[in-house]
């Protein structure tokens, strides 16, 4: 990009952070190339010096020298294209969804949610680079699997946090997962009951189906309907957690013998069984949709794409996204 830009601040874009704003307007800008701009003076606001937590205001005037625009930082997140990223940078292009109390991210497949053995970046160790100009770190209210992709809600108040986190233990949230999935269930949909228990293991915690009574036992309730098939062979399962147990629906899925495609924990295929030409060997359970009562009152109803690997299997199926016929 040429030349010196003279830009306004709108009026939608009050109390954004100054990283924010250029996120927004340069996608394709590195994080660490902003920083340099900022740190030299090259960018101004109002003809003064900011930084990237300054806030701006409709009105405004940012100065934007010639930038180097790099194409490729807004393309998908993957394991391979987050490396070198700085963590600002790609919280950004996460975020589906923010106003002042709450932040969604679309969380990419791969990518841990808190730290944990042998994991060396991960969601709530990223989310220190968006403390607030009060020294607040926005917090998680919930979680994800690792390989899970898709909707995270986070706080960016203690209050907020308080509140979401008490929405979702009162089952006032709901969650919408796409998931793949081998064989066809029994139902077209149905309600799975069990109870689960928690192990450790060797490879991580794993989760079993339990007897009523057996200690350490919690219930477990989710439901499925079934959205398309590709013959006998696979299906895109609409799933809902009515509870939030850890690895709840991939053991669901197991246990009405239809285990989801690329789940190395849960995945037992028989002998005969030949994972399908052209489909990644990665978890296909997707996050899509949460809606969720609003800390100030309200709702907040957010979806996220799905990740490459799940779009190319769809692709390659010759599934429709409008299938799942979503409101």
């Amino acid at each position: 990009m040429a030349g010196v830009q003279q830009i306004k601040v709108e009026d939608g874009e009050a109390g954004m952070r100054l990283d924010r704003w250029f996120k927004t307007r340069f996608p394709g800008l590195g994080f660490g190339h902003l920083q340099k701009l900022l740190r030299s003076g090259q960018v101004r606001l109002d003809g003064g010096r900011a930084k990237t937590d300054t806030r701006v205001m409709p009105g405004q005037t940012v100065r934007v020298p010639p930038l180097e625009v790099d194409a490729k930082t807004s393309g998908p997140l993957t394991p391979n294209t987050m490396r070198g990223k700085e963590d600002g940078d790609l919280l950004s292009q996460m975020l589906l969804y923010e106003d002042k109390k709450v932040f969604v991210l679309n969380k990419p497949s791969g990518l841990a949610v808190q730290g944990g053995s042998g994991v060396a970046r991960h969601v709530d160790g990223m989310l220190e680079a968006w403390r607030s100009s009060k020294g607040e770190k926005p917090r998680l209210v919930h979680r994800l699997d690792r390989e899970t992709s898709g909707v995270l809600v986070v706080a960016r108040t203690r209050l907020a946090a308080m509140k979401l986190a008490e929405a979702f233990r009162a089952r006032e949230t709901q969650k919408t997962y796409w998931s793949l999935v081998k064989g066809v269930p029994p139902k077209r949909e149905d309600k799975i009951s069990t109870w689960l228990v928690k192990e450790q293991t060797p490879d991580g915690d794993r989760v079993r189906v339990a007897q009523h009574g057996e200690k350490g036992a919690d219930h477990a309730v989710s439901f499925y309907r079934i959205v398309e098939q590709a013959a006998r062979t696979l299906t895109w399962l609409e799933m809902e957690p009515y509870t939030g147990r850890t690895h709840q629906l991939r053991v669901h899925a197991a246990h009405i013998g239809c285990p989801i495609i690329g789940d190395s924990k849960y995945f037992e295929a028989d002998t005969n069984w030949e994972f399908p030409g052209g489909i990644q060997n990665r978890l296909h359970l997707h996050a899509r949709r949460i809606v969720i009562p609003h800390p100030d009152g309200g709702t907040i109803d957010v979806t996220a794409p799905m990740p490459p690997h799940m779009k190319q299997s769809w692709n390659l199926l010759g599934f429709d996204e409008a299938s799942a016929g979503e409101d």
